[in-house]
């Protein structure tokens, strides 16, 4: 599916193609169970079977759609996306697709403050950086019980700042699978307003959401679509980022460029008004004094007569 790019239409972005069957596959259209649903979730209900209900696949199909436009937005602008979902299901699929795309993740437990209090996470972020670096030496000058300490210390941060290790700053964009676990992450990001892309079923509350995605956030088929679709986008934008940089720099290049041919001439026409300047003085005095002999014989000529 190709749509023009918002900021040139010249340029396409190149979305993945989305199927109502690839969905039906999936299991995306289904929900929890009818006594666990979400009245918010109405309107994306299509019906219930067997006690359970079916989530509205042409609505799904068209949020999905939104969804990824924006991620790709995001993503193109220069922005970075951090992926949220410590469900077992969804841990390893989401560690994957951030580590494939360059991105950020926390799927093991979501700390609290991780964005509204930032400066307390970068501080442990540090300590995890320093203990890595401290056991990767062979001659630590511990010994083996404070090694064995750290290492404890160590695989502890990692599994809960591992993901975000690199992060500088808070994210431009979060993605959440399962809003009624990360409920403490979508707060968060709505205090900051951090725009959420998040996969909503039926027992969750999509009003707090900036992209809903209805649909399935159980099951594995369904999660590994969920990414694979995301993990296409943002690869597809990361291409048109490396194009317009190459385009930048061209600009840039052809400007330099310019820039030293003007200075290569401005010094030669210097050196042709100063030589225009000379062969000036040069003839003014001859004038003068033909103007003064003049004088002098107009002069004479008058006394004579």
């Amino acid at each position: 599916m190709e749509k023009k790019l918002w900021w040139n239409n010249r340029e396409t972005m190149k979305l993945p193609d989305v199927t109502i069957k690839q969905l039906l596959d999936a299991g995306v259209h289904l929900g929890h169970k009818t006594f666990r649903w979400n009245p918010k979730m109405g309107e994306y209900i299509f019906g219930s079977k067997n006690s359970i209900h079916i989530i509205d696949l042409v609505q799904t199909l068209e949020m999905t759609n939104v969804a990824l436009l924006e991620i790709h937005k995001c993503i193109s602008s220069g922005g970075k996306i951090l992926f949220v979902s410590t469900k077992k299901q969804a841990a390893d699929s989401i560690a994957n697709l951030a580590k494939d795309t360059s991105q950020f993740y926390v799927n093991h437990r979501w700390l609290g403050g991780m964005l509204t209090n930032w400066k307390t996470i970068s501080n442990s972020i540090k300590r995890y950086k320093k203990l890595s670096e401290d056991l990767k030496k062979e001659t630590t000058g511990f010994t083996k019980k404070e090694n064995l300490k750290m290492g404890k210390q160590r695989d502890k941060l990692e599994r809960s700042l591992g993901g975000i290790a690199s992060m500088t700053k808070t994210p431009d964009m979060i993605f959440i699978i399962d809003t009624n676990v990360e409920d403490l992450a979508v707060k968060e990001a709505s205090k900051l307003n951090i725009p959420i892309v998040a996969v909503v079923d039926s027992n969750s509350d999509p009003s707090s959401i900036n992209f809903p995605i209805p649909g399935n956030d159980d099951a594995r088929r369904a999660i590994n679509l969920y990414c694979d679709l995301v993990k296409k986008t943002i690869l597809d934008a990361q291409k048109n980022i490396s194009i317009s940089e190459d385009k930048k720099d061209s600009k840039e290049k052809e400007k330099e460029q310019i820039k030293k041919e003007d200075k290569k001439e401005i010094p030669q026409k210097k050196l042709k008004k100063t030589q225009e300047v000379k062969k000036e003085i040069k003839k003014t005095p001859k004038k003068i004094a033909k103007s003064i002999f003049s004088k002098v014989k107009s002069l004479a000529s008058k006394k004579l007569k």
